[in-house]
């Protein structure tokens, strides 16, 4: 308080401060029969009796008139509560305050909604009015612990391991690849910046330049349209290091995470667990799993092989054909028939895949499409492989290899999500289950046209050590050297070591990725110059965030977050410009388009 003109905040006034006089600032959060109010400001809740005598009457006017959330001071005695009437749920709720002096600093006009976090608020208007939204305990709460946990990452960074804090350029130009950019005009005719969509290609030149460790607290564009949990502008905690491999990198986050960790949410263990991408398709069917709970994909396809059922024959006779399934336990019990169609369906729709449905009856008979082409001993079998109890549900896949793991995987966080919604606990919402994912491949065919390649993860990973010569020979064979780490399901952070060779930075962008390496030739060119084995990694910090306080939302976490349609609904931006303000950028407007887009938004 050695800055301001109050004596003490809202939440530290205790029963050792009693006979003290005190001046407390705030906002009134709640106030009874020009009795008493309750004061609120950062730090907490202060009981405030109003007095009722003639000689502070002014006091009581004032105080007992000021509507809710009006600002004001307020200067008296710190007094006991009387007996039995001491609040145990508040932490100054041993005392209370009886008012000498008073002042409105100033009166709040009819609030669009109650500032309480219990009151249900539609999220427009939460975010229509945000500056009050930020009143709530809970945004409080996120925004502060948020402010703490980065506090403490710079330390563990800067203070500890060396690392230098660079702010990288926010103005650069297109980079091949990746997610779509915003554009910024430039006074040049028909020249744009770029926001970039993270600092990869500066984090790279720093590296060649010889600071060997650059961390920032970086704000990254993705122009990425109507993405319900993602925002057009977010921050990253990027990191980059010179002769460093992937288990170092490793090592630094798993170190960093430790260190910067809330003690409220309990301690983390490391190193963290990791499995290979093929190995968490093949498991989970997601290449970011959710390890809280088991449910695991099954491959069953040895033991049907030697059956004669015609569907798994034909799956099976596919270059990379099986048949796979997860166990729902107490399917039975907990999901009603149309939850089961609702599961087929969705595989049906998301992933053109149908599924079987096998019940295990009590007595241990099976009731599927599928038994009438078992045996009693088979039927048992069955059930030992697919470790089967009674009541339990078996959703069978046969198919491609990727199709039917992504679909198994889809369902089993969809029956998961059904079984916790009818009473069923299976993921500890108090766990942070960390996991490295590593070995993904290099290259995926494009989805538009798959005869083409594009980079899995960004063109400057480089190739796995083991597989460097499969890369100037079957490009779709090689893994990278690209690590994701996931929580609780969510990719937190994703990184790899990169290439800094280049020749083989070149091929990769003309031979392989069929792209013009003139965009990258400063980059290209940094790499001549005897640059450094480099690697690092990027944590999604909004994220992060969401998971450790349990928001339903990034926006959440975020002060001034975007609607998930990419606007501002406190400022109203994107807005429209003048003709006038765009002729300096060369730029017109085509109207009837404009118009267009308006109607649809």
């Amino acid at each position: 308080n050695s800055f301001v003109a109050r004596t003490n905040t809202c939440g530290e006034l205790r029963s050792a401060h009693v006979g003290r006089e005190v001046t407390l600032y705030g906002w009134i959060q709640y106030q009874r029969h020009g009795l008493f109010l309750v004061l609120r400001d950062f730090q907490g809740l202060t009981q405030i009796i109003i007095p009722q005598d003639e000689a502070h009457s002014h006091v009581k006017e004032l105080l007992s008139n000021a509507p809710v959330e009006s600002v004001v001071r307020v200067t008296g005695i710190v007094s006991p509560r009387p007996p039995g009437q001491e609040n145990p749920k508040m932490l100054t709720g041993d005392i209370e305050v009886k008012a000498e002096t008073a002042e409105v600093l100033n009166s709040c006009k009819r609030l669009p909604f109650e500032i309480k976090d219990f009151i249900k608020k539609s999220e427009a208007l939460r975010m229509q009015y945000r500056y009050l939204d930020l009143r709530s305990f809970q945004l409080q709460y996120n925004l502060r612990l948020r402010s703490q946990i980065v506090m403490r990452m710079r330390e563990y960074l800067c203070n500890l391991h060396g690392f230098v804090d660079v702010e990288t350029p926010t103005l650069f130009k297109r980079t091949p690849g990746g997610a779509k950019e915003f554009l910024v005009p430039s006074r040049e005719a028909g020249k744009f910046y770029s926001l970039p969509q993270s600092p990869q290609q500066f984090k790279q030149l720093l590296m060649v330049g010889g600071l060997d460790r650059y961390f920032q607290v970086a704000r990254c564009y993705r122009d990425e349209g109507s993405r319900p949990d993602r925002q057009p502008e977010f921050t990253q905690i990027d990191i980059e290091m010179s002769f460093v491999d992937q288990a170092g990198i490793q090592r630094l986050i798993e170190g960093l995470l430790q260190y910067s960790w809330p003690e409220e949410r309990g301690s983390i263990t490391t190193p963290f667990p990791s499995i290979t991408y093929e190995e968490a398709l093949a498991d989970y069917g997601t290449d970011k799993p959710d390890t809280r709970f088991g449910m695991k994909i099954v491959d069953i396809s040895d033991f049907l092989r030697r059956l004669d059922i015609q569907f798994v024959q034909n799956a099976l006779s596919y270059p990379r054909g099986t048949v796979k399934a997860i166990c729902i336990p107490q399917g039975v019990r907990y999901l009603k028939n149309k939850d089961l169609e609702s599961l087929k369906e969705s595989a049906k729709s998301q992933f053109n895949q149908e599924i079987m449905e096998i019940i295990c009856r009590p007595g241990g008979s099976l009731k599927s499409l599928l038994t009438k082409f078992l045996g009693e001993k088979q039927q048992s079998e069955l059930i030992k492989v697919l470790n089967m109890q009674v009541d339990d549900v078996v959703l069978l896949a046969a198919g491609e290899h990727k199709q039917v793991c992504s679909a198994l995987g889809s369902l089993r966080l969809e029956s998961a999500d059904l079984l916790e919604a009818a009473g069923l606990v299976l993921r500890d919402p108090t766990a942070f289950h960390f996991l490295w994912v590593v070995d993904f491949p290099l290259f995926l065919p494009k989805e538009e046209n798959p005869s083409e390649l594009e980079s899995a993860h960004h063109p400057f990973t480089a190739p796995h050590p083991s597989d460097t010569s499969l890369l100037y020979s079957d490009p779709t064979k090689v893994r990278s050297q690209h690590y994701d780490l996931v929580l609780n399901g969510n990719e937190v952070g994703g990184g790899s070591i990169r290439i800094h060779s280049a020749e083989q930075q070149r091929f990769v962008l003309e031979k392989v990725l069929k792209e013009d390496s003139e965009v990258l030739s400063h980059l290209l060119e940094a790499l001549e110059f005897g640059a450094p084995p480099h690697g690092g990694i990027a944590l999604g910090l909004d994220r992060l965030i969401s998971l450790i306080v349990d928001a339903p939302s990034i926006r959440d976490v975020i002060a001034f977050p975007k609607s998930f349609r990419g606007r501002d609904l406190m400022g109203n931006a994107p807005d429209y410009v003048t003709p006038e303000e765009l002729e300096p950028y060369h730029i017109q407007v085509s109207w009837p388009l404009a118009e267009k887009e308006a109607k649809k938004n």
